[in-house]
């Protein structure tokens, strides 16, 4: 599968975007999750580029993971390299779990089971997921501007692999047509450490360290494989997840008044 003919190109071609879209709307600034894997690394790099003033911010919720370590050495990089970058580190974890025992404890004291709506591992995944967003969306209040998407197209069209509300949340989407294995070359034409272009998918949202493929049940190649001609061994899964998290792809229902 071949689309790209030069990605050198291709980054000239999303920066001029990103530049046309900031002067056109009126934004100050783009803000950034960066996680420590390679769609956040390629958008914040794509953002650095434009030399228009760009948030990088790091959200660390499980220190023990190493895409925290990555994300370090990512954004200080971007802003040893770039003047129009600055970085912005908050730490998640304490205001998570204070969110956590707060549920709890209300729980309890109204007569449910303490655990009762804090037992689900998937719905404190995306919790944290959106808890990022809410400090994405903070930050970007307060400087005037934009909150930029880092999702890949296997994500946002494909299998819904994001959180409605969490990394779902966002303004502008620069890599959203972007297959993983084509972000993964923009990031090496962009410079991205090898560490980050070689590590292994993960939204690092889990306890337990899961990655990606385990969650999804087949590799981004897989699923790419899936979307372009409709078979493969990722086909399974593709059907799986399309369907499961059709709700998150599609527009929001609404109901219409007969008039």
């Amino acid at each position: 599968m071949t689309r790209i003919d030069s990605y050198e190109d291709l980054a000239d071609n999303i920066v001029g975007w990103l530049k046309d879209y900031y002067w056109m709307h009126n934004v100050k600034a783009f803000v950034v999750g960066v996680s420590g894997g390679i769609d956040s690394a390629v958008v914040s790099s794509l953002c650095a580029r434009t030399g228009l003033p760009t948030y990088v911010v790091c959200m660390p919720l499980e220190s023990k993971f190493e895409n925290t370590k990555l994300s370090d050495a990512h954004s200080k990089a971007l802003v040893e390299k770039y003047d129009n970058v600055k970085r912005i580190e908050v730490e998640l974890f304490s205001a998570y779990d204070s969110l956590i025992k707060s549920i709890e404890w209300w729980s309890e004291a109204q007569h449910f089971d303490r655990k009762e709506f804090t037992s689900s591992d998937h719905a404190k995944a995306n919790t944290k997921s959106r808890m990022r967003m809410v400090t994405l969306y903070q930050i970007a209040g307060s400087v005037g501007g934009i909150v930029v998407g880092t999702g890949n197209k296997v994500e946002d069209y494909g299998v819904g692999f994001y959180t409605k509300y969490g990394d779902g949340g966002v303004d502008i989407a620069p890599i959203a047509d972007l297959y993983k294995t084509e972000v993964r070359e923009l990031g090496r034409e962009l410079g991205v450490i090898p560490e980050i272009i070689n590590a292994t998918p993960t939204d690092g949202l889990w306890e337990d360290g899961r990655n990606d493929e385990d969650q999804i049940g087949a590799s981004y190649e897989q699923l790419e494989q899936a979307m372009e001609t409709g078979k493969g061994p990722g086909l399974e899964a593709l059907l799986k997840f399309n369907a499961q998290n059709k709700h998150k792809m599609d527009p929001i229902p609404t109901y219409k008044l007969e008039v």
